[in-house]
């Protein structure tokens, strides 16, 4: 289960990340309660719109993003990503805590963060596959996966107790703290212990990468998959503030609760996964599936701790459903196109999740954030049909690249 922390890069990258994970987690509940309950009186339309502002940099930014991580060294270019996010996270923090932050100050901010964060994910999701070997990968990813929710099991709690005892703008504190961690973690790597995939140079990446797509229907289908669920059913950033508010009338101690609960069941579902070598689509289905029904248990939640109880299954169904599209897209993509294939995945992924938070927003304001969560299962569980019916019909199944072959991967100096 832990075998990629064996590698002394990998190791030492993890701790860092997990440091700043937590930091992380602390300011989106720290940002979500300013947006929610300081600076507007629990405007759905605000939250969703703060994501939005947020998220929606990384499918503008792909044609781009992709490119620079398959030409630049990726622990360089998350040198300087994180360092502007650090900036970003600082600066908000004190605006803060001076107490003449508006609206608009929080949403220049988050898109500013939100470019480097266009930037920073494809250099990150893949710079684990440059540390360990083939056959560690998955593993890896699923590491990865678990030291996010461990933030996510960890920060929102901890940013809910900062709020209450403290204030929102020391929790954002917290995080640009935290930032250091990875910063750290990145300058102490051995560079020399490295495997890069050689660099891409000129014109026309991108299109290689969709040319690339075209002929992957295995990777058609993950990316249509992953499209529905984080549109309709992963936006628990802003229906869990509005159920905890306004379906539950809740403080910021409960709804950061929220959070840690559904993190239960993630950080379970990344561990879990990390026991496993070849990620396989039925496991994806299923896992949509079960995430299709909680979402309608939610909606329908007749108490607060219901509603909590429910997120531990949703967060392990959302989890493993996220970890084996993303393990399946880096371990089965040519390691040369890997770069740019992760950030029309990630264009995919989180620019979904932006137009999903609008929506869902819009559907709140106007009837209510249960009618939102039901119609989102209902799309999310249509989905899951068509797609397995593709599957049966057309046998579509995940197929390794040759190059992923070891003692290739070798000849070219890739991992």
């Amino acid at each position: 289960m832990f075998a990629s922390l064996a590698v002394p890069n990998y190791r030492k990258y993890f701790s860092g990340a997990l440091v700043s994970n937590i930091g992380t987690w602390v300011s989106r509940i720290a940002q979500d309660w300013l947006v929610l309950t300081i600076l507007t009186h629990n405007s759905a339309v605000a939250l969703g719109l703060i994501t939005t502002i947020q998220f929606i940099w990384v499918p503008l930014m792909s044609p781009w993003t992709g490119t620079v991580a398959d030409r630049f060294p990726k622990h360089r270019v998350m040198l300087v990503t994180q360092s502007v996010m650090l900036l970003t996270s600082l600066t908000l923090a004190l605006l803060t805590m001076s107490g003449h932050i508006t609206l608009m100050e929080v949403y220049g901010l988050a898109a500013i963060q939100g470019i480097a964060m266009a930037f920073d994910g494809p250099a990150r999701m893949t710079l684990a596959s440059e540390m360990v070997p083939p056959d560690q990968i998955m593993n890896a990813v699923s590491l990865n996966s678990a030291s996010f929710n461990a933030g996510r099991l960890l920060g929102p709690a901890l940013g809910g107790l900062i709020i209450s005892q403290w204030s929102v703008g020391v929790g954002m504190l917290v995080n640009s703290a935290s930032f250091l961690a990875v910063l750290i973690a990145l300058l102490s790597l051995d560079v020399d212990a490295l495997h890069p995939s050689p660099p891409r140079r000129g014109s026309g990446a991108l299109n290689e990468a969709v040319l690339y797509l075209k002929g992957r229907p295995d990777l058609q289908l993950i990316m249509a998959t992953i499209f529905c669920l984080t549109m309709f059913a992963m936006n628990f950033q802003v229906t869990n503030a509005l159920m905890a508010t306004s379906a539950f009338g809740k403080g910021a101690t409960e709804y950061g609760l929220l959070g840690s609960m559904l993190a239960i069941g993630s950080l379970t579902g990344a561990l879990l996964n990390a026991r496993r070598t070849v990620p396989k689509l039925r496991t994806l289905l299923i896992a949509m599936t079960s995430l299709a029904v909680c979402t309608m248990l939610m909606a329908i939640a007749p108490s607060y701790w219901f509603f909590a109880i429910v997120l531990i299954p949703s967060g392990l169904s959302s989890m493993t459903a996220l970890t084996t599209s993303n393990s399946t897209v880096q371990l089965t993509s040519d390691p040369a196109m890997r770069g740019r294939v992760m950030a029309l995945y990630m264009a995919i992924n989180q620019g979904s999740a932006p137009i999903g938070a609008m929506i869902i927003g819009l559907i709140a304001e106007h009837l209510g954030v249960r009618y939102a969560l039901g119609l989102a299962s209902i799309v999310v569980l249509l989905a899951a049909g068509v797609s397995t019916l593709v599957v049966r019909r057309r046998n579509v199944e995940t197929r390794p690249e040759p190059a992923m072959d070891p003692a290739a991967i070798a000849d070219e100096g890739a991992a």
